[in-house]
């Protein structure tokens, strides 16, 4: 699978077409404010390219660079970046109104490695019948859940009851 990693292009060389430019060097040094084909010339000189960096500024600024190498380098850091990111995956555990406590700790542990790999977890019962008028029993063995599972994970969203089901949202503690 080829990966393709995209990155805003700049206007160069004779694509600026700006009456006054600040120009930067190509060791950061302030050059002054010129015409934008005075820059152009200096860039030439130094066998450079001329690239505008801030549009935006007044006057706008340009610097004199290695276009490619300053491509190149920002691909390579952009790819670093997500590289380096982690997606938070979001798993489901689903519990009962009338679990046991040995029970609602084996499937706390079972959360707890979740937490702990980074994922996101959205634990839910789902009531039937007579458990329906007793949904304040539900919310208290969800109380109790996050409790056990409190050194690895914190309550996102607290035990709501949306129509027969009742779900509470955990997320991994920050380190």
């Amino acid at each position: 699978m080829v990966r393709r990693f995209f990155i805003k292009e700049q206007l160069k060389n004779e694509q600026i077409d700006l009456p006054l430019v600040r120009l930067v060097g190509p060791n950061s040094e302030q050059l002054g404010i010129v015409s934008s084909s005075e820059a152009l010339q200096k860039a030439q000189e130094f066998k450079l390219d001329l690239v505008l960096i801030a549009p935006d500024a007044k006057p706008p600024v340009c610097k004199i660079m290695d276009y490619g190498k300053f491509r190149f380098d920002s691909l390579k850091k952009l790819k670093d970046q997500r590289k380096n990111q982690k997606q938070a995956k979001l798993k489901e555990m689903s519990l009962s109104m009338t679990i046991d406590d040995h029970d609602l700790q084996t499937k706390a542990k079972q959360v707890m490695k979740f937490l702990s790999n980074g994922d996101k977890v959205k634990v839910g019962i789902r009531m039937g019948g007579r458990m329906m008028t007793k949904s304040e029993i539900g919310i208290a063995i969800m109380n109790k859940f996050a409790e056990l599972v409190s050194a690895v994970g914190s309550v996102e969203k607290k035990p709501e009851v949306n129509g027969r089901n009742i779900f509470m949202h955990l997320v991994p503690n920050k380190k």
